[in-house]
């Protein structure tokens, strides 16, 4: 009996990846002309790309205190980081630009559909590359778009929190716009930790998408902290602070004790995408059977 299970578990990984590859198309379809379209079709194609990403994914989402407030200037967001998949619930909530380092930009296809629709590529080895990825950080932050960046620097197995480096917070702090930190904690659906998602060690794409794509029960939740004012503030003081918000707010994830009101799931609205999707498109996005509770809607 345990054979039988085994065994259908992993084939139905095997279908989830046929059908993670068939929206990474989609996606590259999309990414061809999605620099022409306007701000709000950029933002709507982005989000319910992700959303229905993560529901191929069966990964449950919720989100506490996303609704950023409208302001001249768009929102700088530093976050935790533990994979990959964090962009994905990120854009999912917020649609958003992301710092992203530059090796993602050589992956085949992912890199060339990330750089086209909301990736700006840091070359870490080279310092001055800091200043450009400031200056077009900076620049879409007056334009009213989100800029996310993970201030570690890399991936962590999400249990605690790294030291965070200050170099690009400078970009918000050069145009005095409003930083918001916020926690990424991936877990059971219960509360149980879940450590499936954690993109760490010498772990490759493929080997932790078939991570994610086996977990019995994989939710993440995303908490949004209270705004930091930049305007006038030492990048060092601010990253630190930021840093501390996190840890603290991660600690009381852990615990049950988070404070803030509950957003709950952002609703699978990814139907009503710009583009209208086929009913054989429609189907491959449908729920498949058998991986423990269904993620909330």
């Amino acid at each position: 009996m345990i054979h039988i299970r085994a065994t259908r578990d992993r084939l139905l990984a095997a279908l989830r990846i046929l059908r993670v590859a068939c929206h990474i198309g989609y996606g590259l379809l999309l990414a061809t002309f999605y620099p022409l379209l306007s701000q709000q079709g950029q933002r709507r194609i982005l989000k319910h790309w992700s959303r229905a990403l993560l529901d191929i994914l069966h990964v449950g989402l919720d989100t506490y205190g996303c609704q950023l407030p409208a302001s001249t200037h768009g929102v700088l967001l530093v976050a935790n980081h533990v994979s990959w998949l964090d962009v994905i619930a990120m854009t999912a909530a917020v649609p958003s630009y992301f710092v992203a380092k530059s090796e993602l930009g050589d992956w085949p296809l992912l890199g060339w559909m990330t750089g086209r629709v909301n990736a700006l590529f840091l070359q870490r080895d080279m310092r001055r590359d800091t200043a450009r990825i400031n200056s077009q950080l900076a620049a879409l932050l007056k334009h009213g778009e989100n800029v996310g960046i993970f201030p570690e620097g890399t991936t962590s197995d999400g249990k605690s929190i790294r030291h965070f480096h200050s170099s690009l917070l400078q970009g918000a702090i050069d145009i005095a716009a409003p930083v918001c930190p916020l926690v990424i904690r991936y877990h059971d659906g219960t509360g149980g930790a879940n450590d499936d998602a954690a993109f760490v060690g010498e772990m490759n794409f493929i080997q932790s998408l078939w991570n994610i794509l086996r977990s019995p029960s994989l939710h993440v939740t995303i908490a949004y902290l209270p705004m930091l004012p930049s305007a006038g503030q030492n990048r060092r003081v601010l990253a630190a602070q930021a840093q501390a918000d996190i840890q603290t707010a991660l600690a009381q994830l852990t615990r049950g004790e988070f404070s803030l009101p509950r957003d709950g799931s952002p609703k699978r609205a990814w139907r009503d995408a710009l583009l209208p999707l086929t009913p054989a498109y429609s189907l491959l996005l449908s729920p498949l059977p058998g991986r423990g509770e269904k993620p909330p809607r």
